[in-house]
C-alpha cells in the first residue's frame, strides 16, 4: 500500500451577483478567491534544473511571508514532491502541460493547426492529467504555453473537460485562446492597470486571471499597485501570475573567486542567447529577495485599511481573507511623529471572512510640534507559527498622514562668523567666512571645494553637479531608453557654464551659475552661503522652448529633438569620503523604492549604510534610490552632512557611482549577442550595438569606490515593468523635458548625531 495525501474542495465557475452586477467567478468552496500567484521554474543556481526539497521549502516558505497563495508551473509539470508540498503548505497549483511552439508563432505555421502534431498535443496533456490528478493542490489546468491555437488544443480541451465532468471540475485555461471557447478563464499576457480597470468595469464572460503580469527582470514591477487597485476593485478580476518567481542564473566564481551567477553569453563562444533575459525573477538565484518582493507582499497582503475621517482617527479595517477569521492575528498601531514612535496600542479586531469594522485610534492627546510629520501606522502580525510563517511575522501594514502640522522656524546664522568675503576670478569664485570655504568652478562647472571647520565634504573635488542619468535598468534596455535618451547622460558631463555671478545680500553670499545642456534645456542652480556653512540650493530646470541669448542651427535641432523626450532623472550629485557611509533619512523605506513602486514602503526614519542601500542585481543597473525623503544625513558616526529638502527629495548613497552601473561604461566586457545565426554572427555591429545592448556585466564587476556617491534628485523616473520589451514608466511617473520644473535643498553640516534631529526641522 502506498500512502497518499488526499483533500475535499468544490471547484466551479458560477453567476455571482455583487451590487448591481453580476459576474460567472471562478469559485472555490463557494468562495470567489483572488489568485495572487507568480510562475515559477525548476531552476537551482547549483545544479539547475534539479531542485531539492530543501530549496522548494525555502521557496515555500519566502511565497508564504510574501502573501504569496498560488504558482503557476510555467511551462511544464513539475516532480511529484513539488504538489505534494503544494498540498501541505496549501498553494494552489495552475499545472501547464509542457507544450509551446513560441518560435513558429500564432499562425499558419503553428503546430496546433496541423492534425499530423495530434498526438503529441494529447500525450503530453494526458500524461499530465494522469500524473497530477489526484494532488489536492492542483486547482486549474492549462494547456500549454505561447503555442497558437487550433484543432489540437480543442481536442485536448475537450480531453481535460470531459475527464473533469464527474471529477473535480478543475478549470481549463490557454492564454493563447484568448476569448475562444476553449478556455474557462481569460488568462491574458502583461496587460496594464488600465486595461485591468477597462475589462474590470465593462465585465466579461468568464473571470480574467493574467497568466503573465508584472515582468520582474532587474530593477521592475512598477505600477503593480494600480494593477492590483483594479484587481480589488472589481470582482470578474480574480488575480494574476507575476513573472516570474526567480532568477535563472547559475553560481559561478571569477579568478578572484568571487561570486557571481552566469547567464546567457557566458556559456560558450557565439552560442545562441538571450543575454539576461531569464534573470526575470522577484529573487535572486539563491533566493535573497529582490526589493520589489515587498511591493508584492503589500499588494498581495489579505487586510486592508481605509481613512474614513482620518482628522478623528476614524479608520476601517478589512478582512480580505475568504476562509478564515482573524484569530490568529493581532492588530496594532503606532503613531509616529518624524519617523519616531510616540504612542502605539494594539486593536480589538474580531472579524469573520470579508467582513469589515470601524475603529477609532485616539488622537486627542496629541500636540504637534514646529516642523513634525506625523503618521498612524497599522500593523497585522501572526500570532502563531503557521504553515512556515513565523509567530511574530508581519503580514500586513498600512500608512495613514495625519492632518496636524504647524510650520517650520526660519533658520538664521547666529554664528558670529562674521561677512563672507567673496572673490570672483576668471576662472573660480571663492567664498569664505572665518569657517567655511565654497569655492565653484567656472571651468567645470561643478562645486570643487565644500570645507567647514576644517572637513571637506566633497571627495577630491568632486562636488555639486548637474545630473540627468542613471544606470539603464533591463526596462530602460527594453524600451530603448539607452539610445534614445542619450542625450541626457552627456548633458550630465562637460558641462557648459553660460553665465555665473556671485554677490554678498546681507550676512550671507550668492552664487549664480547658468548652464546649457546638451539636450538644449537651460539648467540654472542658485547657492545662498551662510558664514555658518549651510548652503542652500535652488534649482531650475526650463523647458527647451526657453529663448537664450545665442541662437545657431545645432541648438535649435538639439531643442527640437530633446522637446518630445523625457528626463531619468533631474538632480545633482557629488561624492563624499568612503568614511562618511552612514545614512540616516526621514523618507519612504526601509527598502529601494521608485515613483511607481513605493506604495509598499513607508515614510518613516531609518537608518542604513551606503553599502546596505545597494543591491546587487545579477546585472548591474540602477539601484538603491529612496523617493519622498525629507531629509538624509550621511556622517563618520559624528561628522557628517546633512540634506534637507525643500519639500520632498528622491536620493541614492552608495559606494559606487552611476556609471559603475552603467553597462555602456563596461568596456572591457562585450555586448550581449544572441547568435542565432551565422549571418547574424557575421553582421554583428558594435556601432550599432552601442547604447542598444548591455554588455555581459555581473555584479562581480562591482567593487566599493573610495568614496560615497550622493544623487539627489527632484525626481527619478519610474522603473516600469508592465513588459520588459518595449513598456515605458506611465506618463505621470515621467519627467518631460519641454516643461519648467523648480526645487531645491539645504546642505546642513553636522558635527555630531544630535544635530542631525535639531536642524531637520528647520525652514532653510
Amino acid at each position: 500500500m502506498v500512502p497518499y495525501p488526499v483533500g475535499f474542495r468544490r471547484l466551479e465557475i458560477q453567476p455571482v451577483k455583487t451590487g448591481e452586477r453580476t459576474d460567472r467567478l471562478f469559485l472555490v468552496n463557494g468562495q470567489p478567491i483572488k489568485l495572487k500567484g507568480v510562475n515559477i521554474h525548476e531552476t537551482n543556481p547549483k545544479t539547475g534544473h534539479y531542485v531539492t526539497e530543501e530549496l522548494m521549502r525555502k521557496d515555500f516558505g519566502l511565497m508564504k511571508q510574501h502573501n504569496i497563495n498560488t504558482v503557476r508551473l510555467s511551462h511544464y509539470p513539475q516532480s511529484r514532491r513539488f504538489y505534494e508540498l503544494c498540498s501541505e503548505y496549501g498553494l494552489y497549483i495552475y499545472d501547464e502541460a509542457n507544450i509551446e511552439s513560441h518560435g513558429l508563432y500564432y499562425g499558419e505555421q503553428s503546430l496546433s493547426r496541423h492534425p499530423e502534431w495530434k498526438e503529441a498535443h494529447m500525450e503530453r496533456t494526458v500524461n499530465m492529467f494522469e500524473r497530477n490528478k489526484n494532488h489536492p493542490s492542483v486547482t486549474i489546468w492549462s494547456l500549454g504555453n505561447e503555442a497558437g491555437n487550433g484543432i489540437n488544443f480543442f481536442y485536448t480541451y475537450r480531453f481535460l473537460k470531459d475527464q473533469e465532468r464527474n471529477f473535480m471540475d478543475r478549470p481549463v485555461n490557454y492564454e493563447r485562446a484568448l476569448w475562444d471557447y476553449n478556455t474557462d478563464m481569460y488568462v491574458p499576457q502583461y496587460p496594464s492597470a488600465a486595461w485591468l480597470e477597462e475589462i474590470g468595469n465593462k465585465g466579461s464572460d468568464r473571470p480574467v486571471i493574467p497568466s503573465e503580469y508584472s515582468h520582474a527582470m532587474g530593477n521592475s514591477n512598477g505600477n503593480i499597485d494600480l494593477q492590483w487597485e483594479a484587481i480589488n476593485k472589481y470582482p470578474n478580476l480574480q488575480g494574476g501570475y507575476i513573472w516570474d518567481w526567480v532568477d535563472q542564473g547559475m553560481e559561478a566564481f571569477d579568478e578572484n573567486g568571487s561570486l557571481f551567477y552566469k547567464y546567457g553569453g557566458d556559456y560558450g563562444v557565439d552560442m545562441p542567447s538571450d543575454g539576461n533575459f531569464l534573470c526575470n525573477g522577484l529573487v535572486n538565484p539563491d533566493r535573497s529577495p529582490h526589493p520589489a518582493l515587498a511591493e508584492v507582499k503589500y499588494v498581495y497582503q489579505n487586510f486592508a485599511f481605509e481613512g474614513v475621517d482620518i482628522s478623528k482617527g476614524l479608520f476601517r479595517v478589512i478582512n480580505r481573507l475568504y476562509f478564515s477569521n482573524t484569530d490568529s492575528y493581532s492588530f496594532s498601531y503606532f503613531i509616529t511623529e518624524n519617523g519616531k514612535k510616540i504612542s502605539e496600542g494594539s486593536l480589538n479586531i474580531s472579524l469573520l471572512p470579508q467582513q469589515s469594522t470601524e475603529i477609532t485610534v485616539p488622537l486627542g492627546n496629541l500636540q504637534p510640534k514646529a516642523g513634525m510629520e506625523y503618521f498612524v501606522n497599522f500593523e497585522v502580525v501572526q500570532k502563531k507559527e503557521a504553515l512556515l510563517v513565523p509567530a511574530g511575522h508581519v503580514v500586513a501594514i498600512e500608512q495613514f498622514s495625519l492632518p496636524v502640522t504647524t510650520p517650520k522656524q526660519e533658520f538664521t546664522d547666529n554664528s558670529g562668523n562674521g561677512v563672507l568675503k567673496v572673490t570672483d576670478s576668471e576662472d573660480i569664485i571663492d567664498v569664505q567666512s572665518r569657517d567655511l570655504q565654497f569655492i565653484f568652478d567656472k571651468r567645470s562647472g561643478m562645486v570643487t571645494s565644500y570645507k567647514v571647520e576644517g572637513t571637506d565634504y566633497f571627495d577630491r573635488g568632486f562636488g555639486v553637479q548637474p545630473n540627468f542619468w542613471r544606470a539603464p535598468n533591463d526596462n530602460d534596455y527594453g524600451n530603448g531608453a539607452p539610445n534614445r535618451l542619450q542625450v541626457w547622460k552627456q548633458s550630465s558631463r562637460n558641462f557648459n557654464v553660460t553665465d555665473t555671478k556671485a554677490y554678498t545680500e546681507g550676512n550671507h553670499a550668492v552664487v549664480e551659475t547658468t548652464y546649457l545642456l546638451d539636450a538644449g534645456n537651460l539648467y540654472r542652480v542658485k547657492y545662498t552661503i551662510y558664514p555658518v556653512g549651510v548652503v542652500n540650493v535652488e534649482v531650475a530646470f526650463h523647458s527647451t522652448a526657453t529663448l537664450t541669448a545665442t541662437f545657431s542651427p545645432e541648438a535649435a535641432a538639439a531643442r527640437k529633438a530633446s522637446s518630445v523626450l523625457t528626463v531619468p532623472r533631474i538632480g545633482v550629485r557629488f561624492r563624499l569620503p568612503a568614511t562618511m557611509n552612514r545614512v540616516m533619512y526621514f523618507g519612504r523605506g526601509p527598502g529601494e523604492n521608485y515613483i511607481d513602486r513605493a506604495s509598499g514602503s513607508k515614510v518613516g526614519l531609518y537608518q542604513t549604510t551606503a553599502e546596505a542601500l545597494y543591491f546587487p542585481y545579477v546585472r548591474p543597473q540602477e539601484n538603491g534610490h529612496r523617493t519622498d525623503t525629507r531629509w538624509v544625513a550621511l556622517t563618520n558616526g559624528k561628522i557628517g552632512l546633512m540634506v534637507v529638502a525643500d519639500n520632498t527629495i528622491g536620493f541614492n548613497a552608495l559606494r559606487n557611482s552611476v556609471e559603475d552601473f552603467d553597462a555602456e561604461e563596461a568596456t572591457h566586457r562585450p555586448y550581449q549577442w544572441n547568435n542565432m545565426s551565422r549571418e547574424e554572427i557575421a553582421g554583428r555591429s558594435e556601432e550599432k550595438a552601442k547604447n542598444n545592448r548591455p554588455r555581459q556585466t555581473h555584479f562581480n564587476d562591482i567593487n566599493p569606490q573610495d568614496y560615497v556617491e550622493v544623487c539627489v534628485d527632484m525626481k527619478q523616473q519610474g522603473v516600469a515593468g508592465y513588459n520588459s520589451w518595449g513598456d515605458r514608466p506611465l506618463p505621470q511617473h515621467t519627467l518631460p523635458a519641454n516643461r519648467d520644473y523648480k526645487w531645491g535643498f539645504t546642505l546642513v553640516p553636522v558635527k555630531e548625531s544630535k544635530e542631525i534631529t535639531e536642524k531637520s526641522v528647520l525652514r532653510y
